[in-house]
C-alpha cells in the first residue's frame, strides 16, 4: 500500500495534520516514538477548550478523535531514514519496516540544551520553564529570574517582565548585554547578575534560591530560561535547509524546497511554540498536502 501522507512526529502539529488528512481521506500513517521535548511539563496552556491540560492527556484525546477515521493509522516507531526515489517517498522505522508515500510531513519538533548550571533539570517544568505565554500566569508577580547565556536574553527578560515587577537576569558568568542594553533593563527595574551560578536550591522542583560562585544567594520563586534549540530529528537524504535560527526553511504553505516535503510546528519554527500555534501549522501543511494530492490527480486525468 502507497500512503498518501507520512506524517513524522506525534506532537500537536503531526496530530493536527493527521486529522486534517484522515477528515480529507488520505491514507495516511502517523508515526509518534511518544518522546515529546514537553515531557517533564505537567500543565499545557494557551489553547481554547484544553487550557492546563496535561500534555500526555491531550495527546490521549486527539488519537482517540483520530481513531474516528479510517484512512488514519498511528505507528509507535521513530523513522530511522527517508529517501525519495522517483516522485515516492520511502520511510523506514527503526525496526525495518519501511512505507512508500507520496507526501511527507515533518512535524518532529526540537530538542533543547539548556544552560550549564548545576541542578537545572531538577526545576525545569516546575518552577522553571522556557515559554513566557506558556507559564508567565501562574509565576505573575512572584520574585523571577530569567537564566540566560545568549543574545536573546535581552528581548526575552522585556517579555517576562510583563509577568513581574521583581525579575533579576542571570548570565552564568557571560557577559551578553551592552551598557545600552544595561542601562534600559536597570530603568525598567530588572537587575543583572553576572556571576556564575553555582547551583540552583529548593525542595520538589520549586526553586527558592540561585546560589552564586561567590557565595551570595538571591531568593527567587521560579523563572525562565532560554535554551539553545537543535532539531529532534535529522535526515540527511532529504534535501531541505534550515534557516538562521535552526528551523527548516518553508513557504505561507509549509512546503520545504523539496517537491512533496511539508515541514510545521516547532521543527519550522525553532523554538517553544504553544500547542495552539503548532496545531494551526500541522493544519496548514495538511490542508496544502490535499491540495497538492488533488491537483495532481486532475493533471493526470488532463
Amino acid at each position: 500500500m502507497t500512503l498518501d501522507c507520512a506524517v513524522i512526529g506525534g506532537g500537536p502539529a503531526g496530530l493536527n495534520a493527521a486529522l486534517v488528512l484522515g477528515r480529507s481521506r488520505r491514507k495516511t500513517i502517523l508515526f509518534d516514538d511518544n518522546k515529546p521535548r514537553n515531557a517533564v511539563t505537567s500543565e499545557s496552556h494557551g489553547f481554547i477548550t484544553r487550557d492546563g491540560i496535561h500534555p500526555q492527556e491531550f495527546k490521549r484525546i486527539a488519537q482517540e478523535e483520530l481513531s474516528r477515521y479510517p484512512d488514519v493509522r498511528v505507528e509507535q516507531h521513530r523513522v530511522h531514514s527517508i529517501n525519495k526515489k522517483n516522485n515516492l517517498f520511502q520511510v523506514e522505522t527503526e525496526n525495518g519496516e519501511v512505507y512508500g508515500a507520496k507526501k511527507v510531513i515533518l512535524a518532529t519538533g526540537f530538542k533543547e540544551i539548556l544552560p550549564d548550571v548545576p541542578r537545572v533539570k531538577e526545576f525545569y517544568g516546575k518552577s522553571l520553564f522556557s515559554c513566557p505565554f506558556c507559564d508567565g500566569w501562574e509565576l505573575r508577580d512572584r520574585p523571577l529570574a530569567v537564566i540566560t547565556e545568549d543574545q536573546k536574553a535581552f528581548h526575552f527578560s522585556k517579555v517576562v517582565s510583563n509577568w513581574t515587577n521583581d525579575l533579576i537576569i542571570f548570565t552564568n558568568g557571560r557577559k551578553i548585554f551592552s551598557l545600552e542594553e544595561q542601562e534600559l533593563l536597570k530603568n525598567n527595574g530588572i537587575s543583572i547578575k553576572e556571576k556564575k551560578i553555582s547551583s540552583l536550591s529548593g525542595k520538589e522542583g520549586m526553586l527558592e534560591k540561585v546560589q552564586l560562585e561567590d557565595g551570595t544567594s538571591v531568593l527567587r520563586e521560579g523563572g525562565f530560561i532560554t535554551a539553545e534549540w537543535k532539531q529532534a530529528a535529522s535526515f540527511d537524504s532529504l534535501d531541505y535547509t534550515l534557516n538562521e535560527q535552526g528551523g527548516i526553511t518553508t513557504d505561507s504553505w509549509q512546503r520545504t524546497n523539496t517537491e512533496g516535503l511539508y515541514a510545521c510546528g516547532d521543527a519550522r519554527i525553532a523554538g517553544p511554540s504553544q500547542l495552539i500555534i503548532a496545531a494551526g501549522e500541522g493544519s496548514m501543511a495538511a490542508i496544502a498536502v490535499n491540495a497538492a494530492l488533488i491537483e495532481e490527480k486532475f493533471s493526470q486525468e488532463i
